[in-house]
């Protein structure tokens, strides 16, 4: 592996801790504020901008993502987002110890699922190259328009099937997820770097679902999911549309395994925790 991509990962590294802690940071500057909607999106954006605290996690995040960049411009998309979806675990442990309480059982499993996930993606990427192919336009409109309308059939199912900060942790990933992909082209210079507007769309409407998800669901449960599928669905483009190959043999099922792994580690976060529907 080149020195350029060692360098890369460990900014990844750095971007994920910065942003999982920024996330809970958000977490309890927004839990204290009155009602977010997005019925009134002056209200919501005054609450938010005139909170220090709220502040403060939204310039941690910013930080963050000037880190993710970088790594995505020295490393490739799927190397980027596995050494990412580590932050899962991050925010397992550094929300228990704001709450000063020990991870639950279902927590533990969960993070321990996704952060395993992590390890069999580290594992599948030694058969891997550094080398990407030229994306299609049309695929990425495709995969971008499905992105969208999974985040919208999400927030129209969250009275019935996913209930709480649940539906809006998973629209916030799934806009989030849009907007790392979209930013990974945009690193690639000439007229990709035109793919920064969906990228400032992608990442404002993922930031603010997130908000009006803290107020109704924990960090670890809200921001938790939004980091799994933010990670999990650009390592399946960089795959399937920027061409990087997959490995074969035993490392593809390893791959395989990461995946499963990763969404059974989203799935068991996914179920709120009793005493957290509304969490301060």
């Amino acid at each position: 592996m080149h020195t350029q991509t060692v360098f890369g990962l460990v900014l990844a590294m750095a971007s994920t801790t910065l942003i999982s802690l920024a996330y809970l940071r958000q977490h309890g500057a927004a839990a204290d504020l009155p009602k977010l909607s997005f019925r009134h999106p002056l209200r919501s954006a005054k609450l938010l901008l005139t909170s220090r605290a709220w502040l403060l996690g939204f310039a941690m995040e910013t930080c963050g993502f000037i880190l993710y960049v970088a790594a995505l411009a020295l490393a490739e998309l799927t190397l980027v987002q596995s050494v990412a979806a580590g932050g899962v675990g991050i925010l397992a442990v550094a929300s228990a110890r704001l709450e000063h309480r020990r991870l639950t059982r279902r927590e533990a499993i969960g993070s321990t699922l996704a952060v395993s996930g992590l390890v069999f993606l580290a594992i599948s990427l030694i058969g891997g190259t550094e080398r990407s192919g030229q994306p299609a336009l049309g695929e990425i409109a495709l995969w971008l328009g499905a992105t969208a309308a999974a985040a919208i059939l999400a927030l129209a199912g969250r009275h019935s099937v996913l209930r709480g900060g649940v539906a809006y942790g998973v629209a916030g990933g799934l806009f989030f997820a849009a907007g790392d992909i979209c930013t990974k082209l945009a690193t690639a210079g000439g007229a990709w770097f035109l793919f920064v507007f969906p990228l400032i769309a992608g990442y404002l409407l993922g930031t603010s679902l997130l908000q009006i998800g803290y107020q109704s669901g924990a960090a670890l449960t809200v921001a938790g999911i939004a980091t799994l599928l933010t990670n999990a669905l650009p390592i399946a483009a960089g795959t399937v549309l920027l061409r990087e190959p997959l490995p074969t043999g035993v490392l593809g099922a390893i791959r395989l395994l990461a995946f499963a792994t990763v969404t059974a580690g989203a799935i068991v976060l996914a179920r709120p925790r009793r005493d957290s529907s509304h969490v301060h």
